[in-house]
């Protein structure tokens, strides 16, 4: 992949009034490289990073100026991530990625307070979707809810349509993230008349005994996951002891990585999660990231989770972050851009098929515009099955959308009560 039409079209035009040498744009990472959670931290930040050294090396910079990358250890704590936050927060970033739903949840009003624009993709507070409230936050291009959602779609096309009757064990990490799809699947349980039962796992999730023993007393005909870090694995190895049926266990996207299947060997063959990007490397991004990056020995990290999930993850979020740039310098006219115009690209942001072939990310991801009205995108997603003889995902489903009517229903209702309770005007800002 050489520079794109756009890149180049902005670097050739923004000469004359571009920057100076000093110049950079500032992408910070909030990572998390130790602790029960660094499994899955690690090569999110490793592809979120080389992401952005492959934009600096292959083409320049974005526009004609460079990225200047900084990364802050939050061990996935609340506290650190905040402190991070405050570390960085008159240092011009152009968009925080914190990777955690309980720093986004305290970051919220600091970043609207202090107009810096947030991506929370496929994490934190779902009700963001609605930007006439979260001016400054951005979950496109799918969020808990809709990942919810997606599962219980699914389930209703392997059930001929129906799931009456049928019970569904949710096993979630308690916390604000493991907590945030009950809402949707218990109003999901109303209309498609299942039965739900939620059985928390309390941080960081490597004793589930007393939890896997309810499993097996309630005998659901389904396990859907919200687990992250060292939870997911310990949940696999524990349904495999049981012998649970692995193709009737469902995780959420932060539940299927290699991280998580890897260690339960053979048992974990079977086990489903939701992708909301495509698998493997299979993709032409992946050359240019060997020659630009790898082969250079520019990379992050040790090098070796490149074409895993999370890897590939990380660099999906930086490259919509780089997409959002590039429609912030189109949008204002400068190539020196500031946080504010970062929120107005990434509000305006429009990723089409096309696009992500040019970007050598052919139906990676799905085509979605933002807008004030969704800052959430398409919401669809797939489902991928761990081969563990082959020892990969692949990819069972084609996109599958969710119930977007409901979700916005509530997501306006839970949206407009965080309003009126912080005293927020919902309105545009564009």
């Amino acid at each position: 992949m050489k520079m794109t039409k756009l890149a180049a079209t902005l670097a050739a035009t923004m000469v004359v009034a571009g920057p100076t040498l000093a110049e950079t744009l500032h992408f910070p990472s909030l990572s998390y490289r130790t602790g029960p959670f660094a499994a899955g931290g690690i090569p999110f930040a490793d592809g979120y990073s080389d992401y952005l050294t492959l934009i600096n090396e292959r083409d320049g910079g974005i526009g004609g100026v460079p990225i200047r990358q900084t990364e802050c250890e939050t061990a996935y704590n609340t506290e650190r991530g905040v402190e991070c936050y405050q570390s960085i927060r008159n240092d011009n970033p152009l968009v925080l990625q914190p990777l955690s739903t309980g720093i986004t949840y305290q970051l919220i009003p600091r970043t609207m307070e202090d107009g810096i624009p947030m991506h929370t993709m496929g994490y934190g507070r779902t009700s963001a979707v609605n930007g006439e409230v979260f001016n400054w936050t951005f979950n496109y291009p799918a969020n808990y809810w809709d990942g919810a959602s997606v599962i219980i779609n699914y389930l209703l096309d392997e059930n001929d349509g129906s799931l009456e009757g049928k019970k569904i064990a949710l096993l979630y990490h308690n916390s604000a993230y493991g907590r945030e799809p009950i809402p949707t699947l218990t109003r999901l349980g109303e209309t498609h008349g299942y039965e739900l039962v939620t059985i928390g796992v309390d941080s960081p999730g490597q004793e589930q005994g007393s939890q896997w023993l309810q499993i097996r007393r309630e005998r659901p005909d389904y396990v859907v996951m919200w687990g992250w870090g060292v939870m997911n694995p310990t949940a696999i190895q524990e349904a495999a002891n049981i012998r649970f049926p692995m193709e009737n266990f469902i995780g959420v996207w932060w539940s299927g990585s290699q991280q998580d299947v890897r260690p339960v060997g053979s048992g974990a063959h079977g086990y489903k999660a939701l992708a909301m990007h495509g698998t493997g490397t299979d993709y032409p991004i992946y050359d240019d990231m060997q020659q630009y990056v790898i082969d250079a020995g520019k990379y992050a990290g040790t090098g070796d989770e490149v074409g895993t999930v999370l890897y590939s993850r990380g660099m999906y979020a930086a490259m919509l972050a780089v997409e959002a740039a590039k429609k912030a310098q189109e949008i204002h006219g400068v190539a020196a851009i500031t946080p504010a115009m970062m929120r107005d690209g990434m509000a305006n942001l429009e990723i089409t098929e096309e696009l992500m072939a040019e970007l050598g990310l052919p139906n990676f991801g799905p085509a979605f515009s933002v807008a004030c009205e969704n800052h959430g995108g398409s919401g669809a997603a797939m489902i991928q099955q761990w081969d563990a003889e082959a020892g990969e995902w692949n990819l069972i489903t084609d996109w599958i959308s969710p119930d977007r009517d409901l979700i916005m229903e509530m997501a306006m209702d839970d949206s407009v009560a965080y309003a009126a309770e912080n005293d927020i005007t919902p309105a545009c800002l564009n």
